[in-house]
C-alpha cells in the first residue's frame, strides 16, 4: 500500500470514528419523539444554519448539477448559486423561519403532514402528503449515491458498490443512535470541510490552468461544437458566450435558479429545519450564516463548474454524461486534495442523505402508521423504535436503488431528483406558505395543489405522457418551476372560490401570532410608561 492511499484512508477513518462518537454523544438527546426528530426545538443558529446548508447541498450539487449547468452556461450558472443563498437561503429564512417555528409549536407538529393535518383539521390531508413524501423522497435519497463512484474510483481505487455500503452504514449508525441532534452536530462539521474544501479546491484547479485570468481567457474561446452560429441570436456557438453575463440560454437558466432556489420552500427536509431552531435571536444570526454559507458552497460550485469548457479535451459528454465533468477537472490534483474532495463529496452526501431520511421516516411512522394504519395510537417508546427502523429500511432501499442503477446502467432514476424536487416543491411549497399567512387557504385549495403538482411531475417523467408536454415543459427543471408557479396560483384562486374555514378555529391557529413576549429595549422600543 502506497503511503499516499494510507493518508487517504486514514483521513477516512478518521471522518468516519468523528460521525459515530457525535452520535453517541448525543443519544441523550433522543430518548423521546420530540428530542430524535427535532432536537427538544433548543437547536441554536449555528447548528441549524449549517444543518439547513448542508440539507441543502449535496454531491448531486457539486458533482451533477455544477458539472451539467457549467457545461451549458458558463460562468452565468454561478447565478444558480447566487439564486440558492439569495432565495433559498435568505429569503427563506426572512419568509419562513419564524412563522413556521411559532405554528408548528403552537399546533405541536413535528412534520409537514402533521402540520397540514391539524393546520385544515384533516387527517386525509396529513395521510396524501405523507405519501407525497414517502414516494418522492426515496429516488432523491437514491440520487445522492449518484456522483461518488468516479471521485472514490479516482482517489482510493474503491468499488462503487463499497462506496455506496460505506455511506450507507456510516449515515444509519449515527442517525439511528442520535436523531436529530447527532444529525446536526455532525452537519456543522460536515459544513466546515465542505466550506474550506470548496475553497481549496477552486484555488487548485484554477491555478493548475495558469490561474483565474488565463483560465477565464481559455474559456471566452470556448463555443459548442453541435451548435450553428447565427448572427444576433445567442447560443453555445457566440464567440465568448460562455464567460458571459447570461450565458447562451438565459430562459431555461432562469428556471434551474427558480426550481434550485425557491424550490427549497416546499421540502419537507429542509422547513423541518425551522421546527427545532431555539429562539428569536437564533432566527436573526441562522438568516446570516445560512446565506454566507450558501453563497459560498453553491456559489463556489457552480462557478467551479462554470470553467467546465475549459477542460473539454478531457470529457466525452456524449459516452460520460455530464457527472464526468467535474471528476475531470479535479484529476491533476495531489493525494491529499483529492482526498479532501472525497471527503467534502461524502459528507455533502451524508448531511442531505441523514436529513431526508430524518423526514421520510418521522413522517411515515408519525403521520402514516401511528393511528391511520393502527387503531390505536403508539406508545412514545413505540414510535421512536419505529422511526428508528424506518430510517434503516429507508437507507436500505435507497442503496439497493443505486447499487441497480449502477449494475444496469438504467440512466432514468439518476434523473428523478429533478422530478423529485419539482414534485415536493410543486405540491407543498403554495399550501405552506399561504397556510402560515392567509387564514382564508381552504382544505380543497391544498388538495388541488397536492394532486397538480405531484401528478404534473409524474406526467412529466413517463415517456406516454411526457410526449404530450410542449418541448419547453419536457425538462423536468422547467416543468418543476412552473409547477410552483401555478400552485402560488393555484391555491388562491381555489380558496377564493370555495367555503371560507370557520372562522373560530382559523383565529385560534393564528392567535399564535398575537401572544404577547418580553423582549430587551435592544429588540424594540418602548415609550416610558
Amino acid at each position: 500500500m502506497s503511503s499516499a492511499l494510507l493518508i487517504k484512508l486514514l483521513l477516512l477513518a478518521f471522518f468516519a470514528i468523528v460521525m459515530i462518537g457525535v452520535g453517541v454523544f448525543c443519544r441523550k438527546n433522543s430518548t423521546d419523539v420530540k428530542g430524535f426528530v427535532l432536537g427538544g426545538r433548543s437547536v441554536g443558529p449555528w447548528l441549524t444554519a449549517f444543518a439547513y446548508g448542508t440539507s441543502y447541498f449535496s454531491a448531486v450539487v457539486f458533482v451533477g448539477y455544477a458539472g451539467q449547468f457549467g457545461w451549458k452556461y458558463g460562468m452565468a450558472a454561478t447565478w444558480a448559486g447566487i439564486g440558492n443563498a439569495l432565495i433559498g437561503s435568505l429569503m427563506a429564512w426572512s419568509v419562513l423561519g419564524r412563522r413556521t417555528r411559532i405554528m408548528s409549536q403552537h399546533l405541536d407538529s413535528a412534520t409537514m403532514p402533521q402540520f397540514f393535518g391539524e393546520r385544515f383539521d384533516s387527517r386525509a390531508l396529513k395521510v396524501c402528503a405523507s405519501v407525497i413524501i414517502f414516494i418522492f423522497l426515496i429516488p432523491y435519497t437514491a440520487s445522492l449515491y449518484n456522483g461518488l463512484s468516479r471521485l472514490f474510483s479516482m482517489g482510493f481505487n474503491i468499488d462503487y458498490s463499497a462506496c455506496i455500503v460505506l455511506m450507507a452504514v456510516l449515515t444509519a449508525g449515527y442517525v439511528v443512535i442520535g436523531g436529530y441532534m447527532a444529525t446536526a452536530i455532525n452537519d456543522f462539521i460536515q459544513g466546515i470541510i465542505m466550506l474550506v474544501g470548496i475553497i481549496v479546491i477552486i484555488a487548485a484547479v484554477l491555478k493548475g490552468q495558469g490561474g483565474f485570468q488565463a483560465s477565464y481567457a481559455v474559456l471566452a474561446q470556448a463555443t459548442d461544437p453541435n451548435a450553428v452560429y447565427t448572427p444576433g441570436v445567442l447560443n453555445g456557438a457566440t464567440p465568448g458566450i460562455f464567460a458571459s453575463f447570461l450565458g447562451p440560454d438565459p430562459l431555461n437558466l432562469f428556471f434551474v435558479v427558480l426550481l434550485t432556489s425557491l424550490g427549497t420552500w416546499g421540502l419537507p427536509q429542509m422547513i423541518q429545519k425551522f421546527y427545532a431552531i431555539t429562539d428569536e435571536g437564533a432566527i436573526h444570526k441562522g438568516t446570516v450564516i445560512s446565506t454566507l454559507f450558501a453563497l459560498v458552497v453553491a456559489g463556489g460550485s457552480y462557478f467551479l463548474g462554470g470553467f467546465g469548457r475549459v477542460f473539454a479535451n478531457r470529457v466525452d459528454i456524449a459516452s460520460d454524461g455530464y457527472d464526468s465533468i467535474i471528476p475531470a477537472m479535479l484529476q491533476d490534483l495531489s493525494p491529499a486534495l483529492i482526498a479532501l474532495v472525497v471527503i467534502l463529496v461524502l459528507a455533502a452526501s451524508m448531511s442531505t442523505l441523514s436529513s431526508l431520511v430524518i423526514a421520510s421516516s418521522s413522517t411515515l411512522v408519525i403521520d402514516f402508521l401511528n393511528g391511520c394504519l393502527q387503531k390505536n395510537k403508539m406508545s412514545c417508546p413505540k414510535q421512536l423504535l419505529y422511526i428508528r427502523i424506518m430510517i434503516v429500511v429507508f437507507i436500505a432501499i435507497s442503496a439497493v436503488i443505486a447499487l441497480i442503477q449502477y449494475s444496469s446502467h438504467v440512466t432514468f432514476i439518476a434523473q428523478l431528483m429533478g422530478i423529485s424536487w419539482g414534485a415536493l416543491a410543486g405540491a407543498f411549497l403554495a399550501p405552506f406558505l399561504y397556510a402560515l399567512y392567509w387564514k382564508r387557504t381552504t382544505k380543497l385549495a391544498c388538495w388541488v395543489c397536492f394532486l397538480f403538482g405531484s401528478l404534473l411531475m409524474v406526467a412529466n417523467m413517463l415517456p406516454t405522457t411526457k410526449a404530450l408536454f410542449p418541448q419547453f415543459m419536457q425538462s423536468p427543471i422547467n416543468c418543476g418551476g412552473i409547477a410552483m408557479i401555478l400552485g402560488l396560483i393555484i391555491v388562491p384562486v381555489v380558496s377564493w372560490f370555495t367555503k371560507p374555514p370557520e372562522k373560530q378555529f382559523v383565529d385560534k391557529i393564528f392567535e399564535c401570532y398575537e401572544r404577547k413576549v418580553l423582549v430587551s429595549v435592544k429588540t424594540a422600543v418602548a415609550d416610558e410608561n
